[in-house]
């Protein structure tokens, strides 16, 4: 019976997961970020073009600079001489140092904060929107996004992509795919890896304990399977003489 039931919650388990998959990738048909919190290397590197690209108009208002420091394994003069942009002090959160009246002026409203940007919309989707800008003179800004469709943001990242175009379907105005007609900085490949340790380090910003929670979960599940192991020496010793 007992195999019988683990047997039933694994079925039940991975036609869930599975299920999950096919909505998100029928629903979506986004490419796969490939994040991965754990890569001390690759949040680094994605600090450093947020830095770098974004916080010119957006904050991270729920992440500190000192906790940046710690969770990425940089020295206060390192976050302090690199990465903070405003003058700041060290205990304070990261916040664009773009006056509000300006950017409402340039894009019609404020730049939204990107703390919980993953966490609303997955990192898959940052990914994709990072990897989907394109040229559109009939835009305000000259930019449109297959992902995210009429967006009031040019693509920060143009200098290291290039400049893409859209191929729509002939007599439509679906956008059919995208071609790299001016090459940036970067390879497409460079590219890719570059927009997903960025996706990565606002998948850290959206939940920073994550880190601590792996680390911990490794001893949590140790010590249940110690805990199982002795409930159930304990249990054989109690039920050994009942027949």
């Amino acid at each position: 019976m007992t195999k019988r039931y683990f047997s039933s919650i694994a079925l039940a388990l991975g036609l869930l997961v599975g299920a999950s998959s096919a909505m998100a990738a029928e629903e979506g048909g986004l490419p796969s970020a490939g994040t991965n919190v754990g890569d001390q290397a690759s949040l680094q590197r994605g600090a450093k073009l947020f830095f770098n690209y974004c916080v010119g108009c957006h904050s991270l208002k729920y992440v500190r600079y000192s906790r940046l420091a710690e969770d990425l394994g940089l020295s206060e003069k390192d976050v302090m001489d690199n990465l903070n942009m405003t003058g700041a002090k060290f205990g304070d959160p990261v916040i664009s140092h773009m006056p509000l009246a300006n950017v409402k002026q340039y894009f019609g409203k404020a730049p939204p904060d990107l703390s919980l940007e993953v966490r609303a919309k997955g990192a898959d989707w940052v990914f994709g929107y990072l990897n989907s800008f394109y040229l559109d003179p009939t835009r305000p800004v000259g930019w449109n996004n297959v992902v995210f469709a009429n967006a009031s943001m040019p693509n920060p990242l143009w200098e290291l992509q290039g400049l893409q175009t859209a191929v729509k379907k002939p007599g439509e105005d679906t956008v059919e795919k995208l071609e790299l007609s001016q090459p940036g900085k970067l390879t497409p490949v460079q590219y890719q890896q570059a927009t997903r340790d960025l996706t990565n380090f606002l998948e850290y910003a959206a939940e920073p304990a994550a880190l601590q929670r792996q680390h911990y979960g490794i001893w949590v599940l140790l010590f249940l399977a110690g805990f199982t192991f002795l409930a159930y020496m304990l249990k054989k010793e109690f039920w050994k003489d009942v027949h």
